[in-house]
């Protein structure tokens, strides 16, 4: 059966696009996440005048195909590969030392601008916290001293992970149907600028890491089981594997460019994955029955703890002010680490740790809090509030197995 040519043009566009990733890929070690698709696509180099002449070709193709004579995830499809095309062309630009501020980044790269706060809309929440935290002193010494009491002791944090990966891996596999064969390995490292990484290999297996250079508190467990495994980036990537590239041969999704709109589609609907699998006060009930007693703390503190971490969630859009401030010139390294113990209430070996990824990969912080949130306000938009959880995990479902854009979630 003869292809239907709008069909044969994207199939065409897309083996260019994982070309032009690939490519991309020899001047910044950072930009191919995950590959997995045809290895007669791998080894063309281009230079960045070649890459950025040949993504202006596609993109202008794309464009001579109108989506409005298209439907459903054809549409999705087409307006995802011109998208990503863009960021593309953005990254080649920045490589080749194009100057351009916080948010004019995000935008180009991630489709999404961040809110920007004033010193006192944290300052706000500092107080709120400053009446929650025992002892006296300064808010940020009390957390940090608060927080030291519910760190995991490392002989017992893999036991207190892989119990939270399980009970994180039967909630999600409660909802949504799970590609068979699906797995995960986790390692432990040290000397990385993240607290933890999922890379995916393809065939519905990720590596996980998990950075244990600074203390791990109890919370981060199901933060990072959930985050990074289920229903996280490995359900995201596996969904997107099976429905899009086995099921519709679109093989533009084997190649994931981090630096591009779809990192604010997965790290939002990583982060928002958490409250998915543990929304609320199951959250603490299962962590003051499972994770504290596996770690050697009395579950008895859990509602207090997290009574005092939701005030701290709050203060999320802090360490987004700090890389803005820090990327645009406008503080120094050291300005930029006070200002995240100051209102981001971190340690300054944590803060200190967070600049390093501002130097890595800049503008990218945006895609964790206001991908979250955005995400949160897509789904429950339209109608997946919390206590309609059948309508919920539906939408959250069709989000992670098509191709999204953070613009099509307003």
């Amino acid at each position: 059966m003869k292809q239907n040519p709008t069909h044969a043009a994207l199939t065409r566009l897309a083996e260019t696009y994982i070309r032009l990733v690939l490519s991309v890929g020899s001047h910044d070690a950072d930009y191919v996440d995950a590959y997995y698709g045809p290895e007669s696509l791998k080894g063309e180099e281009l230079s960045l005048e070649a890459i950025r002449k040949r993504a202006a070709g596609a993109i202008a193709e794309l464009r001579m195909l109108s989506p409005t004579r298209m439907e459903g995830m054809l549409r999705l499809r087409h307006l995802y590969l011109l998208r990503q095309l863009q960021a593309l062309v953005a990254r080649v630009d920045l490589l080749g030392g194009k100057k351009m501020t916080f948010d004019e980044e995000s935008q180009a790269l991630y489709d999404a601008t961040a809110p920007s706060f004033p010193e006192e809309h944290f300052t706000k929440i500092l107080d709120e916290l400053d009446g929650a935290l025992p002892g006296k002193g300064s808010v940020p010494e009390r957390f940090e001293a608060y927080r030291s009491a519910f760190v995991v002791p490392p002989a017992k944090l893999d036991g207190v992970f892989k119990a939270a990966i399980d009970e994180s891996r039967a909630r999600t596999a409660g909802r949504i149907t799970l590609p068979e064969g699906e797995s995960f390995t986790v390692e432990y490292v040290t000397g990385k600028p993240w607290s933890g990484y999922n890379w995916y290999k393809g065939n519905c297996h990720s590596l996980i890491q998990v950075n244990t250079d600074l203390p791990v508190t109890v919370d981060r467990a199901v933060d990072l089981a959930s985050h990074e495994g289920y229903p996280g980036h490995h359900v995201y990537n596996s969904l997107l594997e099976t429905h899009l590239v086995r099921g519709k041969k679109w093989m533009e999704f084997t190649v994931y460019p981090l630096f591009s709109p779809q990192s604010l589609i997965a790290e939002g609907t990583a982060n928002f994955g958490i409250d998915m699998a543990f929304p609320g006060e199951e959250r603490v009930a299962f962590e003051r029955d499972v994770l504290f007693p596996l770690a050697g703390l009395p579950g008895r503190d859990a509602p207090e703890y997290y009574r005092v971490h939701g005030l701290f969630l709050k203060l999320a859009y802090a360490g987004n002010e700090a890389a803005r401030r820090y990327l645009d010139g406008a503080c120094s390294r050291e300005e930029a680490v006070d200002y995240l113990v100051r209102f981001a209430l971190m340690s300054a070996d944590r803060a200190m740790q967070r600049t390093k990824f501002f130097d890595k990969y800049r503008s990218y912080v945006i895609n964790y809090n206001l991908g979250q949130d955005m995400v949160r306000r897509y789904i429950e938009s339209a109608g997946g509030v919390v206590r309609k959880p059948d309508l919920r995990w539906k939408i959250f479902e069709e989000l992670i197995s098509s191709p999204r854009l953070p613009s099509g979630l307003l």
